[in-house]
């Protein structure tokens, strides 16, 4: 591990300070990481208080950024036991899996259909900023936000932020 990664995680961590922060490393050195194991370690003992609802957001700047990234969370999800049943969904445009139950996330894959994110809200969400425009003004992805509450959604996270510079 990395200084930078466990600052970031006694800086982020909801049972530690839970400060708004800022990761500018260079390429390679763990900055998902520096998020992605608050987001996991939150949504777990969130869910196991029995909250529902989108707990985190992460908005990348490219649709093949945030699918990589999604293939990366689900492998990380399915080989570590303590995250055993959180589900995370990808909206972007052109991504639409197969409709499925939406109960359980397959282990090399996230939750893409929209149906079934709409009637079963994942715990992480990953998309970027166009689709976040649509997904908090159509009527239709109202559904996805059901069932969050005022303290729900915890995390926001944007990857690549110097991308969405001008």
């Amino acid at each position: 591990g990395y200084l930078h990664q466990e600052i970031a995680w006694r800086r982020l961590s909801s049972e530690h300070m839970r400060a708004s922060t800022l990761v500018a490393t260079g390429t390679g050195s763990g900055k998902t990481e520096c998020f992605l194991f608050p987001v996991l370690d939150h949504c777990v003992r969130s869910k196991n208080e029995g909250e529902a609802g989108i707990k985190a957001l992460v908005i990348y700047p490219m649709n093949a950024l945030a699918t990589d990234q999604a293939r990366r969370i689900a492998e990380l999800i399915a080989k570590t036991p303590a995250f055993a049943g959180l589900r995370v969904g990808l909206y972007v445009a052109g991504a639409s899996g197969a409709p499925g139950s939406g109960v359980m996330m397959p282990p090399t894959s996230v939750i893409t259909d929209r149906d079934t994110l709409r009637k079963n809200p994942p715990d992480i969400l990953l998309t970027n900023y166009k689709m976040l425009d649509y997904l908090m003004l159509r009527p239709k992805d109202r559904k996805l936000w059901e069932r969050n509450g005022p303290k729900t959604l915890r995390y926001v996270v944007v990857d690549e932020l110097h991308t969405f510079d001008g």
